[in-house]
């Protein structure tokens, strides 16, 4: 992509503030953040006047897993539109079977069967039509600070702050507090069809759960006959050191759902994976469901050849090994900064920071960004930020994100934005 000049760059913002959204374009010209995505490449990204770089430190909730344009990933695109289109979900096809059998032979248990969307939204959708579909029963338990997406159904799994703006309300969801057991135990019964959850909860601040928790859940789920439909859009694909994050839990939920990273951050791809027993549930109804460009033969080899890299046991390998430079990092900085910072928290990389202000989190966002660094807060709770650096980040990298957040946290008393945080973060949040 070429270097534009500043004139340029003036006149695509705006276009965007003229026929995309000029509210989102006020909040990035307010607090000097109007950066335009241009060269990328591994873990930076570019302005698109090459005068601003940042190490990306979100991966937008890890659909860069793997970097920006990874090269065998941009090859495997390359390579499957010489040959191939999107396709029809109207046929057998040999991209959706090659994918589906790999998803069954990384994955633990009898989740053996793929049904592919686009987006993590549309996927969790279908996870819990499914889930209905299967129990014959309507209720659904979600937990508080929850995400799963801004569709129909996903969003009513999420939390209030997503849907209320939209007056969206639909009958039969309970929300419960996360990693709280015995609240769980008051909400679910015969007639729960699922309980839905993240294996770590990203928008609520990167907040891990405890392995009784997950196991006493899976318990209480097959106790009532309740499917558990486990959320691992982001915790997916190597992302907290194992393949599956639920993994690290002993557990086989009764659905899986996975995105983002899948996508080899080139081609938009989701699946939700069920168990073996419940494809009966298509026996009666085989073309129920459809998603025209779902499992895309063009997206499909993308997926294939993310699996083959998360999947090699030398790149799990090093990701534990640049979670281990983390916590190291991370000690540092609680020790460099007791009076801003609180704790951090880790399951592979999959990261927070958690400030003592809930100020901080929005204003923290601000300065990695002025110092080269792209790491944003959690929109569930303001106090902390997400660290999801991609997870080919080398260890010299580690040390450059380190240092700039000890650059940040030292700035950051300065930084005199404290009157207009409140602003800031309903702007953001979208919550004005």
């Amino acid at each position: 992509m070429s270097i534009v000049g500043k004139e340029t760059k003036k006149r695509l913002i705006k276009d965007y503030r003229d026929y995309v959204s000029p509210y989102k374009t006020d909040v990035f010209e307010s607090y000097g953040m109007d950066f335009i995505m241009g060269q990328r490449e591994g873990c930076t990204i570019t302005d698109i006047t090459g005068r601003k770089k940042l190490i990306n430190c979100h991966s937008n909730g890890g659909v860069f897993n793997l970097g920006h344009r990874h090269p065998r990933i941009v090859s495997a695109l390359k390579n499957a539109v010489e040959t191939t289109d999107i396709g029809n979900h109207h046929f057998i096809s040999q991209q959706r079977a090659e994918l589906a059998r790999k998803l069954a032979l990384l994955t633990p248990g009898d989740l053996n069967y793929s049904i592919f969307g686009v987006s993590g939204g549309e996927a969790i959708d279908l996870a819990l039509k499914l889930a209905r579909g299967i129990t014959q029963r309507n209720d659904i338990i979600c937990t508080i600070g929850g995400y799963h997406g801004h569709t129909g159904l996903a969003l009513a799994a999420g939390d209030a702050q997503y849907r209320d703006p939209f007056g969206v309300y639909i009958p039969g969801f309970t929300y419960v507090p996360f990693n709280d057991i015995e609240a769980l135990k008051n909400k679910l019964g015969k007639r729960t069809a699922a309980v839905i959850l993240e294996t770590v909860q990203a928008t609520a601040g990167i907040i891990i759960p405890s392995k009784e928790y997950i196991q006493e859940v899976r318990r209480l789920c097959d106790e009532n006959g309740t499917l558990l439909i486990m959320d691992e859009v982001q915790t997916g694909l190597g992302r907290t050191g194992k393949f599956w994050g639920f993994e690290h839990f002993d557990i086989i939920p009764d659905m899986l759902v996975s995105g983002k990273g899948l996508s080899g951050g080139i081609y938009p791809m989701s699946v939700t994976m069920i168990r073996e027993p419940y494809i009966k549930f298509f026996k009666e109804h085989p073309f129920i469901h459809v998603s025209t460009y779902g499992g895309s033969e063009l997206g499909c080899p993308v997926s294939l050849e993310v699996l083959k890299i998360t999947s090699n046991p030398a790149f799990l390998k090093h990701v534990n090994n640049m979670t281990a430079l983390f916590k190291e990092g991370f000690e540092d900085l609680l020790k460099a900064f007791p009076g801003l910072l609180r704790s951090y928290s880790q399951l592979g990389l999959m990261q927070g920071l958690h400030f003592r202000n809930p100020d901080h989190g929005p204003l923290f966002t601000k300065v990695a960004y002025d110092v080269g660094l792209w790491a944003i807060y959690a929109n569930n709770d303001t106090r902390s930020v997400q660290i999801l650096p991609p997870l080919i980040i080398e260890p010299e990298e580690v040390k450059s994100v380190i240092k700039m957040m000890h650059r940040a946290c030292r700035k950051l008393p300065l930084y005199n934005f404290l009157v207009k945080t409140d602003k800031f973060i309903k702007k953001i949040s979208g919550k004005s």
